[in-house]
C-alpha cells in the first residue's frame, strides 16, 4: 500500500458518504413533504417525526447503495481525469489494474459495512419506521386475508374464513386432526378470539366430531378454550414484514412459514438473498465506473455522472424485472437477485479489457 492507495481509498470513500448525506437529506425532504398532510392529520409528535427520519434514513441507504457508490466512484473518478493526475499516474508505467487496487479495496471495504446493515442493521431501523408509518401514515389493517388455510403441524391443518382484527374476532373456523389419510377429529368453530395474555384460543358454538375406525361420535359444546401455535398475525400475509427482520429472524420466520404450508414464499426469499446480493453490485458497479470515468473527456463530470446514473438506472431496472418475475412468475429467487450482477459483471469485464486495450 503507497501514499497514492491512501490517498484514492481515503477519497473515495468520504465521496461516498458525503453522496449518502446529500441524498438522503433530499430523499428525508421529499418524503416530507409527501408525508406532512397525514402528519398533520394524525397528530404525529416532533420526536416520534424525528425518530421515523432517523430509522428512514438507513432504509433509503441501503435501498440506493449502488446508486449511491456508483456516484461517488463516476464523481470523484472523473475529478482526477479532468485534473490530468490520472494521466500522470498511467504516463509512470502504472498499469491500469495497479490503479484499480485502491477502488477494489475501498468497494470491499463498503460492501463489508453494506452487508452488516443489510443482514442486521437495516431490519432494526425499518422496524420502528414501519411501526410509525402503520400508527401515523397509512391505514389501519382491521381484517385478514379471506379464507386462510394453515399447518400448524404435520398432523393438524386449521382454516379460518375471516379475522376483524379490530374485534379481535374471527368467523368459521375449522381445525382438523389427521392420521396418515384418515381423519381423525374436526373441530368447527363459528367464532373465535385470542388471548394475547394467555395465549389461548376461544372458540364459541363449537362443533366436534370424532373418526375412530368404524365409530363416529358428534359433540356440540358452547365455549372451549385450545392452545394452538399460530397468533391472529399469521392469518394476514404482511409484505412489508420481511424488511424488518434480520436474517437469523427471516430464516426463522421462512422454516415457520413453510410449516404451515405456505409455498409462495419468494417475497421472503428474494429479500434474503438480496442482502447479500447488493453490496457484490456496488463493486460490480465500482470497477464499472472506474472504466468509464478515467478517461479524460469534453464536458467533464457531467457527462460521466449522466452515463454513469443511466447505467445505474438500467442495472435497478433489470433488477426489478427479474425479482417482479421471481414474486410473480415462479422464477428461482436466488437466480432472480444475482441475474442482474451477472449482466452487470459481464458488462464489466468488456468494459474493463476495452480499458486495457486503450493504454
Amino acid at each position: 500500500m503507497k501514499i497514492l492507495d491512501w490517498y484514492i481509498i481515503r477519497k473515495f470513500i468520504g465521496t461516498f458518504f458525503f453522496a449518502i448525506i446529500i441524498l438522503a437529506v433530499i430523499a428525508c425532504v421529499i418524503d416530507y413533504s409527501e408525508k406532512l398532510n397525514d402528519f398533520q392529520k394524525n397528530n404525529a409528535p416532533f420526536w416520534e417525526i424525528a425518530n421515523y427520519f432517523k430509522n428512514f434514513v438507513p432504509h433509503i441507504s441501503a435501498l440506493l447503495y449502488p446508486l449511491f457508490i456508483f456516484i461517488a466512484t463516476i464523481f470523484f473518478t472523473s475529478k482526477l481525469a479532468y485534473k490530468s493526475e490520472i494521466t500522470a499516474m498511467l504516463a509512470t508505467g502504472m498499469p491500469f489494474n495497479r490503479f484499480l487496487r485502491p477502488y477494489a479495496i475501498g468497494a470491499a471495504f463498503l460492501g463489508g459495512l453494506s452487508l452488516l446493515a443489510n443482514h442486521w442493521l437495516v431490519p432494526i431501523a425499518d422496524k420502528g419506521r414501519l411501526v410509525f408509518e402503520k400508527k401515523y401514515v397509512f391505514q389501519k389493517v382491521t381484517n385478514s386475508d379471506r379464507n386462510v388455510h394453515l399447518q400448524l403441524a404435520p398432523n393438524l391443518l386449521v382454516y379460518v374464513e375471516n379475522y376483524d382484527y379490530s374485534a379481535n374476532v374471527g368467523y368459521h373456523f375449522t381445525a382438523e386432526k389427521i392420521e396418515g389419510i384418515k381423519l381423525k377429529e374436526k373441530t368447527f368453530a363459528d367464532r373465535i378470539t385470542y388471548d394475547y395474555d394467555k395465549k389461548e384460543w376461544t372458540l364459541s358454538q363449537v362443533t366436534i366430531r370424532r373418526n375412530d375406525s368404524l365409530k363416529e361420535s358428534l359433540e356440540i359444546i358452547p365455549e372451549l378454550v385450545l392452545k394452538l401455535p399460530f397468533t391472529p398475525r399469521d392469518l394476514r400475509e404482511d409484505e412489508d414484514l420481511k424488511e424488518t427482520l434480520t436474517t437469523p429472524e427471516l430464516n426463522a420466520f421462512i422454516a415457520k412459514q413453510r410449516m404451515h404450508g405456505n409455498d409462495n414464499l419468494n417475497y421472503y426469499y428474494v429479500e434474503k438473498y438480496r442482502r447479500t446480493a447488493q453490496p457484490f453490485a456496488g463493486f460490480i458497479l465500482t470497477i464499472i465506473g472506474v472504466c468509464i470515468a478515467s478517461r479524460k473527456v469534453r464536458g467533464g463530470s457531467g457527462i460521466h455522472l449522466a452515463l454513469g446514473i443511466a447505467i445505474c438506472a438500467i442495472y435497478m431496472l433489470f433488477l426489478q424485472f427479474s425479482t417482479t418475475f421471481s414474486t410473480k412468475a415462479g422464477l428461482n429467487p436466488l437466480l432472480a437477485v444475482w441475474i442482474p450482477n451477472f449482466i452487470a459483471g459481464i458488462a464489466a469485464y468488456f468494459i474493463y479489457r476495452r480499458q486495457t486495450r486503450g493504454r
